[in-house]
């Protein structure tokens, strides 16, 4: 876990893992930033958010998420948001742009004019009854060797941006760093740009391009 407050400089880092339950994140979230003052909070979820709540238990969590009330644990007005969905936030410059997380599974979220799509894609299938996050997660870079999970992450990028008529392609995750060169038009991301989409969803409720001083207008 990843955690920020605005006025901060530095992220506090806390280990996670499948005894991670809300109830416990929140309690290490509470202590880790002390008396610090804060006024909402904005939650990166690693699953399915409908209407601001997440409507499927995460893959490498415990589980109890589903119903969890954030905004009483927390005791401040709380905005929940797919993970994916908040990098690609946070990463906005314009135009039509496609967030695709490389880490345990395969995230991914499309923002199209300011306005945020987040997506599942994946689940859907890709090749030989697997899906993307099979051969282009963990497990599949695990199953292909790096080598020929490159090649697979490229082809899924070019598939995909010209799909969805892709301006702007940001690769985020862990894994992302796997990757010695990037197709054209592909940009890495940054854990910091979670930090950004997590403020921007307490501003205008879209997303705009950053200012001179990285922050949403």
């Amino acid at each position: 876990m990843k955690i920020l407050i605005s006025s901060g400089r530095r992220p506090i880092k806390l280990a996670s893992g499948p005894n991670m339950t809300p109830q416990r994140m929140v309690g290490e979230v509470r202590q880790a930033v002390g008396e610090s003052t804060y006024d909402v909070v904005s939650v990166g979820y690693p699953g399915i958010v409908r209407r601001g709540k997440p409507v499927s238990e995460p893959r490498n969590l415990a589980p109890r998420w589903v119903g969890f009330n954030f905004q009483r644990a927390f005791g401040r007005p709380v905005k929940v948001i797919n993970d994916a969905a908040m990098q690609a936030l946070g990463s906005y410059k314009g135009g039509r742009l496609l967030f695709l997380g490389l880490g345990t599974g395969f995230g991914s979220a499309l923002i199209v004019n300011g306005e945020l799509i987040p997506m599942e894609l994946g689940h859907l299938p890709y090749r030989k009854g697997r899906t993307y996050e099979e051969y282009v997660g963990k497990a599949g870079l695990k199953r292909l060797g790096r080598k020929r999970w490159r090649r697979h992450v490229v082809d899924v990028i070019t598939s995909l941006t010209s799909a969805l008529e892709i301006d702007d392609v940001v690769l985020g995750g862990g894994n992302a760093k796997l990757l010695d060169s990037l197709p054209r038009g592909v940009r890495r991301g940054s854990n910091a740009n979670a930090f950004i989409g997590g403020v921007r969803l307490w501003q205008d409720g879209r997303a705009s391009g950053p200012d001179a001083r990285g922050r949403a207008r």
